[in-house]
């Protein structure tokens, strides 16, 4: 990876020193691969679609019968669960610290969900049909912890800010819902996590689709303007000066 023979220093690299050649150095003579190879959150953003549209559609009423999460938790606790959580240690190495973090809760909560339901489904514990306050417990902190993820996300893009915005709507109202037995705090929950998940399809197609096209094609709404125009290319081919070299910042 260096431009000089083994066991030599460039003259402007001796004695601690550093100058702006030490770029033109990477440049010419270093082979970067950039990790990662491909976003964590397209596929992140995609297991959280699947499983939140899923289970959101039922609560909000569009089909099913009490016995239905018998049903779907296989599928969330897989694709929302596993997958999401994958994505997370994935976005860890891309010092996604956003991503890390949602994909991580999310992932986890799909995974507790799965367990929870197929406890009930074996007869180990009777779930509540009415109030079931300890799983508004659980909405409640993960609309807590999704509100300081839509801070965040405000320098992403607006296509995440308003995945997490409604995300941590929607949780707050099945908080509510399950905290005092009402139905309509879960119904009216439901429908928005459905809006939050067709966000979170639309982004991820996007991440997907600049991904193959390696141009913008849906815009999301990113701080950079460039970013956002159908055609231009977003990235740049080398980012080793914010750290570890072949390792981008971010997706």
């Amino acid at each position: 990876m260096s431009a000089t023979t083994p066991g030599t220093i460039p003259a402007h690299q001796r004695n601690g020193h550093h100058d702006p050649r030490d770029l033109t150095d990477w440049r010419e003579h270093t082979r970067v691969f950039l990790q990662p190879i491909a976003a964590p959150s397209i596929l992140g953003l995609f297991g959280f679609a699947g499983a939140t549209f899923i289970v959101a559609t039922h609560l909000a009423g569009w089909y099913g019968t009490t016995r239905s999460p018998e049903y779907l938790f296989p599928f969330a606790a897989a694709f929302g669960g596993v997958a999401q959580f994958a994505a997370a240690m994935w976005a860890y190495r891309a010092r996604d610290g956003l991503a890390t973090a949602m994909h991580g809760m999310w992932g986890s909560f799909w995974i507790a969900y799965g367990i929870l339901n197929l406890l009930g489904a074996v007869g180990v514990l009777t779930l509540p049909t009415g109030t079931f306050t300890e799983l508004g417990f659980w909405f409640l902190a993960l609309a807590a912890i999704t509100a300081s993820g839509v801070i965040a996300a405000t320098a992403e893009s607006l296509g995440l800010t308003g995945v997490l915005l409604t995300l941590a709507v929607g949780a707050g109202l099945l908080a509510v819902g399950y905290l005092t037995g009402g139905s309509g705090w879960l119904h009216t929950g439901g429908w928005v996590l459905i809006a939050s998940a067709i966000l979170a399809w639309y982004t991820a197609s996007a991440m997907m689709i600049e991904s193959t096209f390696g141009r913008v094609i849906l815009p999301l709404g990113k701080p950079s303007k460039a970013a956002n125009i159908p055609g231009r290319v977003a990235h740049q081919p080398i980012e080793f000066e914010l750290g570890e070299p072949g390792v981008r910042h971010g997706q």
